[in-house]
């Protein structure tokens, strides 16, 4: 993308004022909203910290133990508020564990800025101490990035930097400012950035094509929906429900696109994918139109492409021209943001029931239920399932919980079983699978949405990458309640060490600390339930506590989450068992 481009702005202030360039940092957070954020200070941004001590009225920042906590706490920010996350960290180190969080934000499409210091400009390509070159180790990871070697060039790049995070397809950006830059008086005016010639965020819906999809959905006997986290970055849930009540289309979700649409809703069939529900999986070579809006067809969820619903018409709803028959060919693209594209479409689309075919969709569900998920929430065997510690939070929660979950099998039976009544109540890591996301996130999401109860559902494993930012909760006494759903192995290797590997548990099985003596060490309130008849009152305890709760559930340690594709099958050959 051009950094010296033309742009439309909007001026917030005509002022000028002299200031420090690290001033001028924290006076762009402030005009672009930012009330919080999260980070570790150092020596190439220290003059930035310096000016937060100023501003400590003004704008919160949140010291975590990581950089990486800090990334994973602004997506879990801003995936439950839907404002742009920022984190910000020294150069060096400090700016090298910001990656994974930047490439899981990139992956995932979150709204994120990311702030580091950086030596100065006469000493860039001498190797100096903490110099790294984060411009070309962010590049292939940010939606945007650059350096800024002069104080007068901040204004105008942070407003471009926010412009294009949270604009289109959202993603991350980095600003790199060396510490000359930091130190630097200039005349401080800012304007609000609104387009950058030659990026085009978003294209018009063209009324043509609109038409075509329309035909295609209105002719159809077998249609079937697979939505993604477009609707919910879109905002378009209302016009989402909408478009298939009238239209009376069975829809199947991906795991971002999780409580987009209620989870009783009539028409949501469960979710696609390698562990996903058997119906929308098998019925997906069986639908005559496929249509895909906000997903990117990833591999998870289409298994074998050349075996990938070859049957049907495909329309994909999306705004990102480079999503257009990447992975699966389309035969109507509606390019486009999708709020508007279903508004638009609406009115073309027929008033219909399709409930023969929904009739296919519950036979499966019932062939699934007597298989496989009966023995999940209500087990005859002694030891606890993950499935049935999710039923309880479920029924605590009334499905009005923000559910952060981190990568593994727990993941997996988080998103099969939680129920949401409302949007952006799913918060995962999903197409770069982080393990040690959920604990940072869920702080970020907590206090993206302190009115909400927000529950951190987490393996051991994952638990352990980032078990330090107990020290954060401890710090800021965010609410967050945590379960650890410990099966002493690195659960989701196990499974396919068992299936695939004639069950060679190479280096998955795990030795753990006391995990209720660290927390309670943090002054986190912590239980430990090994007994079923101990979990549901554990639950309560955990839901009703006013503040931060560890709880620790020990569950059956080879236990194995099933319905699964195995890797590189078609989506016909899921497996029950």
């Amino acid at each position: 993308m051009a950094t010296k481009t033309k742009e439309k702005t909007t001026v917030i202030s005509d002022q000028t004022t002299r200031i420090s360039g690290a001033e001028a940092v924290i006076k762009c957070l402030l005009a672009e909203g930012v009330d919080v954020l999260y980070g570790y200070p150092g020596g190439a941004i220290m003059p930035v910290y310096d000016e937060f001590y100023k501003y400590q009225q003004e704008i919160h920042h949140v010291l975590t133990r990581h950089e990486q906590g800090a990334t994973h706490a602004a997506q879990g920010y801003a995936r439950v508020s839907g404002k742009v996350g920022v984190a910000i960290a020294t150069s060096g180190p400090g700016a090298t564990n910001l990656i994974t969080g930047i490439a899981d934000a990139q992956i995932d499409s979150t709204p994120m800025v990311c702030i580091t210091g950086q030596v100065a400009e006469h000493l860039l390509g001498t190797d100096a101490f903490q110099e790294t070159d984060i411009i070309g180790i962010s590049t292939p990871v940010t939606k945007w990035n650059y350096q800024i070697t002069k104080a007068s060039e901040i204004p105008e790049i942070m407003a471009k930097a926010f412009y294009i995070a949270k604009s289109g397809r959202p993603g991350p950006v980095l600003i790199d400012i060396t510490k000359n830059a930091q130190f630097e008086e200039f005349d401080f005016v800012y304007k609000k950035c609104t387009s950058i010639r030659s990026y085009t965020p978003k294209t018009p819906v063209l009324a043509s094509v609109l038409q075509d999809a329309a035909s295609l959905i209105n002719a159809a006997k077998k249609p079937m929906v697979v939505f993604g986290q477009g609707v919910i970055l879109g905002n378009a849930e209302e016009e989402f429900k909408a478009f298939i009540e009238k239209s009376g289309i069975p829809a199947a979700w991906t795991i971002l696109g999780l409580s987009a649409l209620p989870t009783a809703h009539p028409l949501n069939v469960g979710m696609v994918g390698m562990h996903g529900n058997y119906g929308p999986n098998k019925l997906t070579n069986e639908c005559d139109v496929l249509i895909a809006i906000g997903m990117r067809f990833d591999d998870r969820v289409t298994g074998d492409l050349n075996r990938y619903a070859k049957q049907a018409k495909v329309i994909h709803f999306e705004i990102d021209p480079a999503e257009i028959d990447k992975n699966v060919k389309t035969d109507v693209a509606v390019l486009g943001d999708a709020k508007e594209s279903l508004a638009q479409i609406l009115p073309l689309v027929a008033d219909k029931s399709h409930q023969s075919w929904l009739e296919e969709f519950k036979k499966h569900d019932a062939l699934e239920f007597d298989k496989v998920i009966k023995d999940v929430l209500y087990p005859e065997k002694e030891g606890l399932t993950m499935g049935e510690v999710l039923k309880e939070i479920n029924q605590a929660s009334k499905g009005e919980a923000v559910i952060v979950s981190d990568v593994g099998q727990h993941q997996m039976f988080a998103c099969r079983y939680a129920e949401f009544t409302k949007s952006k109540s799913n918060i995962t890591s999903g197409g770069l699978g982080t393990m040690g996301f959920a604990l940072p996130a869920a702080i970020g999401a907590k206090m993206g949405a302190p009115e909400r109860e927000v529950v951190a559902i987490i393996g051991d494993g994952g638990y352990q990458m980032t078990i330090q930012e107990l020290g954060t909760i401890l710090q800021t006494g965010a609410a967050v309640k945590i379960v650890v759903l410990n099966n002493e192995f690195l659960g989701m290797v196990r499974q396919w060490q068992q299936l695939f590997f004639d069950k060679r548990y190479a280096s998955t099985e795990m030795v753990n600390p006391d995990f209720v003596s660290i927390a309670k060490g943090y002054h986190i309130d912590a239980n430990r339930v090994t007994k079923r008849e101990e979990l549901s009152a554990a639950v309560q305890e955990m839901m009703q506590s006013p503040k931060a709760y560890f709880l620790e559930v020990c569950v059956e340690k080879e236990d194995n989450v099933f319905p699964m594709i195995p890797t590189g099958s078609s989506v016909s050959d899921i497996r029950l068992e």
